[in-house]
């Protein structure tokens, strides 16, 4: 009773480039639950990892060849 309550901020906030048509299609993709193919990616591997690899088979070859 002594303190004020704080009161919540309001924002007044207006996007620059609004366009309610691409609004629109993200609603209907949302709807459909329609993901873009392109988003989806792969997991890709480091290049050292196959190097070492190559490596390790190189080296395991030579060892049960006997040449080594």
């Amino acid at each position: 009773m002594l303190m004020k309550r704080p009161k919540h901020r309001v924002f007044d906030y207006t996007p620059r480039f609004y366009k309610p048509e691409h609004d629109e299609i993200n609603k209907k993709r949302k709807k459909v639950n329609f993901n873009n193919v392109r988003n989806i990616q792969r997991r890709k591997r480091s290049p050292i990892i196959w190097l070492a690899l190559v490596v390790l088979l190189f080296y395991l070859y030579l060892k049960l060849s006997g040449s080594f």
